[in-house]
């Protein structure tokens, strides 16, 4: 299913491997983030999985200088991925929309991580909540005109209305019911934040670190399609 991201938040090709094998027949979209990225020959694997049909998102959230987010943005459009990872500044978004003109590549400016809260927010720096530089950024990000956001899921239905019905929202930080929070603090369940606006949803260790990736995989649907209840 499209709209559901499998995050590969795996620590080597084997084992990235391995979980693909087993949801064979379901998954279609992955994401590959630093830990696979650099550690476990995750570029390899992407392009890989894209020359298979997969739908791929690099999450690398990029953030540098104009010319080198131009010709990484351009890198990774050139393999055919689905969507990458800027940080939401607006220099750097307005590089990478320009990058990837013209291609399919979908840009995505990261706004505020779902492991942070007010206070983390305010430690940074930052005279805003969490939400208020949420909806900075989605404004940023739509006069930049990159193809979307993410964003917590508590922040999707803002988002939104702000951003309008096109661009892509992107929602880590969702847990089925029964799941463990772990690190995230701005959660949500998979109904309720596609009801919310997302328009995608990446999720990881309630997939990955079950004992039967499948049933959780299928778990999800079935929430997605209403036939279970978020607690």
């Amino acid at each position: 299913m499209s709209n559901v991201i499998v995050a590969l938040d795996l620590d080597s090709r084997k084992e990235a491997e391995a979980l693909i094998d087993v949801l064979s027949g379901r998954a279609d979209f992955y994401k590959i983030g630093y830990q696979l990225f650099y550690g476990g020959d995750g570029f390899a694997l992407g392009k890989d999985l894209l020359r298979a049909g997969k739908k791929v998102f690099f999450d690398l959230k990029m953030l540098d200088i104009d010319n080198t987010v131009e010709k990484g943005i351009a890198a990774i459009a050139a393999t055919g991925a689905t969507m990458v990872t800027v940080h939401a500044y607006p220099k750097t978004m307005r590089a990478a929309a320009k990058a990837a003109a013209g291609t399919k590549l979908c840009v995505l400016g990261v706004t505020v991580l779902t492991s942070m809260d007010d206070a983390d927010v305010r430690e940074a720096g930052y005279a805003r909540d969490a939400a208020g530089l949420v909806m900075l950024r989605a404004e940023q990000a739509r006069d930049a005109g990159i193809g979307g956001l993410v964003c917590s899921p508590q922040e999707a239905r803002m988002v939104r209305d702000i951003v309008g019905p096109k661009l892509a929202i992107v929602t880590p930080g969702v847990r089925p019911a029964g799941s463990a929070m772990g690190d995230q603090k701005r959660v949500m369940g998979p109904r309720e934040a596609l009801d919310a606006g997302a328009s995608h949803l990446v999720i990881g260790r309630p997939i990955t670190a079950a004992p039967d990736p499948a049933a959780a995989y299928d778990a999800i649907l079935k929430d997605i399609a209403g036939l279970t209840r978020v607690a």
